[in-house]
């Protein structure tokens, strides 16, 4: 069985307060690989009004994907697929517990996961995901994933293959 999630594609990350360029352009294959996949799981990057005050706000103090606004939402046409999530997971922190214990109850025996950013909520998702399903074969699409940095982004497919996950164009 196979399973797509879909990490933290929204409105704050793509054209929003922690934008960059390029990310945009991860939309259409982020649209395509939604529609190959009976299963799909989102996760949102999700904060209150006193992100700032937290331990993650004091060190990115960047208000971003506050509960409620435009910016918590998934970015342009993808936020049409909704309808085909199995599950959505709103996370507090870079990675999902939720997700992991989800998926130990729920597992796949192939799972790809895209979005953003590779470096951070990405390798931290996959890390879990890893955890839960030792055995799944896990893939992250380079072409559907990206970062600010494009030092770190090259260097998280470099530790995600050290973790033997399958890194695929």
């Amino acid at each position: 069985m196979k399973l797509l999630i879909v990490v933290d594609y929204q409105n704050d990350f793509v054209n929003g307060s922690l934008g960059f360029a390029g990310a945009e352009k991860l939309e259409k294959g982020i649209i395509e690989k939604i529609e190959e996949y009976d299963r799909v799981i989102y996760t949102l990057d999700t904060h209150k009004s006193d992100y700032l005050e937290t331990l993650e706000g004091t060190k990115l103090p960047v208000k971003h994907c506050i509960k409620g606004t435009n910016g918590h939402m998934l970015y342009g046409k993808v936020a049409n697929h909704l309808s085909k999530a199995e599950a959505i997971f709103e996370k507090d922190t870079f990675p999902s517990l939720e997700l992991a214990n989800y998926l130990k109850n729920h597992p796949a025996d192939i799972v790809e996961v895209c979005g953003l950013v590779s470096n951070i909520c990405v390798l931290s998702n996959v890390v879990m995901i890893k955890a839960a399903l030792p055995n799944a074969k896990i893939i992250v699409n380079k072409n559907l994933t990206d970062s600010f940095d494009k030092k770190l982004n090259a260097e998280t497919f470099d530790i995600l293959e050290g973790l033997h996950i399958e890194v695929m164009e």
